[in-house]
């Protein structure tokens, strides 16, 4: 699609589009009728033809829009933009030019006209943004092709909100209508706009959210970074960000604390029994459940007592003092759980760095979604929540597990879905052996919790273990390894197509193996 630019001065919507050529749309001529204007400087250091058309004294508003239809007709053009073009264009003008755009700086059909943004800040509206509209012969009246909110905040001059809603609003919504233009889904008749496929739902067309600042934080990952917490005041699900810290005169979460918490809080609502996670750098140390509060904990920890150290403890029931006691036998930053005794807190108050978070009861998982920020986008995905049953799982080797063995399985899996992949798990009961995680080699992941399990674990090691993988083994080469730590049964996804090379590999050592169909990459 080829593109006529019309502006009367910096035309920073036009050079941005220019850029970025949205759902690839070019710029055949930029177009002003300003003597000297800036953006003729910006469109010929892009290589866009320009054109000076200028009114003169003696001429009419009609002559003069003669002579810029003249000049447009010498282009192939399909559609007109208009960027900050100060005359308001005529009808005939309209019926004989392509379909032509403008954006409005406010969120119409509030405060048309020259003085938006003054008429926000007089308005008080803690709300403004964009809007991208057909020009009709009306001043700002056109049919509304899209909108982009944008804040408005106490103390915001007209400089304040100029700069946020061209970089933050029309930035982002001109170059979406013209991408809709484009793709030819855009309908304009009898002075209605529909666009095909601007629709809701799940992953809908275009997400908007409000978030409002919790508080700053001291730093993020790291002390030259600074940070911020947002909350989602409309999540109901039990989360770190809405928890209350028992402790006030501790000191308050970092950035790297708010992480953890959440990964070890995740990990902890998998189970219905009394369970307690470890997490260290977002990966569990250790995780278990038990009959007891106290005794999920001990297990979990003793998978790696070594690296738990400085970490972050989930509990899935009211703290007790006697599992208090043992969270406070060695360092941890926070202990995260749906509520406390009395106790409980007279012990874990003792600790003055350890904070103390509550997050009421958990309940089931609510928020549908997860999303991960990129640089100049985010990544937004289901939630991970398979849990499968024991019949959900294919037994593929000569030798089947037990009963024992498959609830094991099923307690790995649950597990390994919180375990950065590559990820290997080993497990015995219902208690974590030894964790591989974030290795770029699944044998590599397999040596390192073979390692653990072996040299960090107390009081347990692989020999008899199962074996979790979050995704399917290339090779025969992983079972060989586990086979090597004493593994007696591992549970995979399946799929790779040396299958039968791995199944054999394990009916070689006698190990039972089961698929889930599933993988659980966590990244």
């Amino acid at each position: 699609m080829q593109i006529a630019g019309l502006a009367s001065n910096r035309g920073r919507n036009l050079l941005h589009m220019a850029d970025t050529e949205p759902g690839g749309a070019e710029f055949a001529v930029v177009l002003t009728n300003e003597e000297g204007a800036p953006v003729l400087e910006g469109a010929v250091e892009r290589g866009i033809p320009t054109e000076i058309v200028a009114k003169a004294d003696d001429e009419t508003r009609e002559e003069h829009e003669q002579r810029i239809l003249k000049r447009l007709k010498e282009y192939d053009i399909d559609l007109v933009c208009l960027d900050g073009y100060m005359r308001i264009l005529t009808e005939e003008f309209l019926d004989n030019a392509p379909t032509t755009l403008n954006v409005h700086p406010s969120l119409l059909p509030s405060f048309p006209g020259m003085d938006a943004h003054e008429q926000v800040l007089d308005a008080g509206v803690s709300v403004t943004g964009c809007t991208v509209h057909v020009v009709d012969e009306t001043v700002d009246g056109g049919p509304i092709v899209t909108q982009e909110p944008v804040p408005a905040f106490d103390g915001d001059d007209t400089n304040d909100l100029k700069e946020r809603v061209l970089h933050e609003a029309e930035f982002t919504a001109y170059p979406r209508a013209v991408k809709w233009f484009v793709q030819d889904r855009v309908t304009v008749e009898d002075s209605e706009v529909s666009v095909e496929g601007d629709d809701g739902g799940q992953f809908p067309a275009r997400r908007l959210s409000s978030d409002d600042r919790g508080r700053e934080l001291r730093y993020g990952e790291n002390p030259h970074q600074d940070a911020a917490v947002y909350v989602d005041a409309a999540s109901e699900e039990a989360s770190v960000v809405h928890a209350d810290q028992l402790n006030e005169g501790a000191k308050a979460l970092s950035y790297n604390n708010y992480n953890d918490a959440d990964g070890a809080l995740n990990l902890i609502k998998e189970f219905d029994s009394p369970a307690a996670a470890v997490i260290k750098h977002t990966n569990p140390a250790g995780c278990a459940t038990a009959g007891t509060l106290d005794a999920a904990y001990e297990r979990a920890l003793s998978t790696d007592p070594m690296s738990a150290f400085g970490g972050i403890v989930a509990l899935n029931r009211e703290c007790d003092a006697t599992t208090a006691d043992l969270i406070t036998d060695s360092f941890k930053e926070v202990v995260v759980a749906p509520s406390y005794t009395d106790a409980a807190l007279d012990v874990l108050f003792e600790k003055d760095n350890l904070r103390v978070l509550d997050v009421g009861e958990l309940g089931a998982p609510s928020e549908p979604l997860t999303e991960k920020d990129l640089v100049g986008g985010r990544l937004v995905q289901e939630r991970d929540l398979q849990r499968p049953t024991a019949d959900d799982l294919e037994f593929v080797t000569e030798r089947e597990p037990t009963d024992e063995q498959v609830e094991t399985m099923r307690f790995a899996w649950q597990t390994i879905k919180h375990v950065k992949s590559n990820a290997i798990l080993f497990a015995k009961d219902t208690e974590t052996v030894g964790v591989g995680m974030g290795q770029v080699s699944r044998v590599d992941a397999v040596r390192l919790a073979a390692m653990k399990a072996d040299e960090h674990a107390e009081g347990k090691d692989a020999e008899g273990a199962v074996m979790a993988s979050d995704a399917f083994f290339p090779f025969p080469d992983g079972i060989e390894e586990a086979a090597d730590a004493g593994i007696e049964a591992v549970i995979q996804p399946g799929g790779s197509v040396n299958d039968k090379d791995v199944i054999e590999a394990a009916n070689e050592h006698d190990i039972a193996m089961a698929f889930t169909g599933q993988r659980a990459f966590k990244h």
